[in-house]
């Protein structure tokens, strides 16, 4: 079964790996494990946004050094970048005309 694989990188660290010694994840040997073997995973696309270092100088160095650690090791894998926003943005409701 050909497989897909999405992750939410601010979801993973934030949600499941933040002050834990357990950053450093192959996600492809992770699936491996968690889906049957039938499963043939063709792609990993994680995705991120760039950290600002505002409060820690390094971070910014800690995810370049990850992120390349993924691509260098996980073949199926690619990256693609949004942006995160630390503020609520609210936009006016649309209004519909017949």
């Amino acid at each position: 079964m050909r497989t897909y694989i999405y992750i939410d990188g601010f979801n993973f660290y934030y949600g499941a790996v933040k002050d834990t010694p357990y950053k450093w994840l192959n996600f492809k040997k992770l699936f491996e494990h968690l889906l049957d073997s039938k499963h043939e995973i063709l792609s990993i696309k994680y995705f991120t946004a760039i950290v600002t270092g505002k409060i820690d100088p390094d971070q910014p160095i800690r995810q370049k050094t990850f992120l390349r650690a993924l691509q260098k090791y996980i073949p199926e894998i690619s990256i693609h970048y949004g942006e995160f926003l630390s503020h609520n943005v609210f936009k006016p409701l649309g209004t519909y005309n017949k």
